[in-house]
């Protein structure tokens, strides 16, 4: 089919290409063979693409990776078509839905185009937004306050969210100098069972598991994402020991073979030139 140059291909055009990927006779053999659980990895990489593509301020490619993100939707919608579980129009419907329930403060009478009077708090926002998920899960029988958070989630963010959500039904500490003295207590717990006798490796695990879940806590309380705070510091972490072992390989040697007082020196020199000392 020829297009003129400046004609867009529109949502209908990318489901139709599902379609036809997954067509028994005419479509792609690798698609083909796809299930729900196969392409979960390629749905995973191609959130972490985006957030990387964002963090970067990489916007050229931000489309880009938004669009290998919409392709995994299209992806499950159409094999949920074919197994007759729910199709496109019913994701876009429970979507919309959901959206147009949780924000009562901003669609009327739950309608699209209602208006509200008046202007809702940040506070009055999330206050009625946890309110609400608390009814959705009551009306799927999830009782408790944990229960719908995913366990597949990666292991720093979903600690914090367990530890908001208890936050939100009271079980928190009162201010971040609670968080403190737990890392500490905890720090202390860690320092005995590395010095234990019996080299206990499970409970060393254990106190360790302790200490980041605390630390996490203290995170929270200081109002910052976890997972973007640790991001962060590794992206900080490369950046300085992509410095260092640049150096290194500019004297001819090998950081394997560089004395650890050396690599403490260049270390040391990088912080110095990101601070704008050196």
């Amino acid at each position: 089919m020829n297009r003129p140059d400046d004609a867009r291909y529109r949502i209908d055009d990318l489901l139709r290409v599902m379609q036809r990927l997954r067509d028994p006779e005419f479509g792609c053999p690798w698609d083909l063979q796809q299930d729900f659980s196969t392409i979960v990895p390629s749905t995973l990489e191609e959130a972490y693409e985006l957030v990387e593509a964002i963090e970067h301020g990489d916007f050229d490619h931000v489309a880009e990776e938004l669009g290998d993100l919409m392709f995994q939707v299209v992806f499950y919608a159409q094999m949920g078509q074919e197994r007759g579980l729910f199709d496109f129009p019913q994701i876009i419907h429970t979507l919309v839905d959901k959206l147009v329930r949780r924000h009562p403060h901003v669609f009327a009478g739950g309608e699209i185009e209602g208006l509200v009077d008046g202007e809702a708090s940040v506070a009055e926002v999330k206050q009625s937004w946890e309110a609400i998920k608390r009814q959705e899960r009551a009306a799927r029988q999830q009782t408790l306050a944990l229960d719908d958070i995913p366990h597949a989630l990666p292991a720093l963010s979903r600690a914090q969210k367990v530890q908001k959500r208890a936050a939100n039904v009271g079980f928190d500490w009162p201010d971040a100098e609670g968080a403190i003295a737990k890392i500490t207590e905890e720090l202390q717990e860690v320092a005995e069972a590395r010095q234990s006798s019996t080299g206990d490796k499970d409970r060393l695990e254990d106190e360790l598991g302790d200490l980041l879940f605390s630390c996490v806590n203290l995170v929270r309380h200081s109002g910052i994402d976890a997972e973007a705070a640790l991001r962060r510091a590794t992206a900080k972490f490369e950046g300085r020991f992509n410095a260092v072992e640049a150096r290194v390989h500019a004297r001819g040697d090998r950081v394997e073979d560089t004395r650890l007082e050396a690599l403490d020196q260049l270390w040391e020199a990088v912080k110095r030139e990101e601070r704008g000392d050196a």
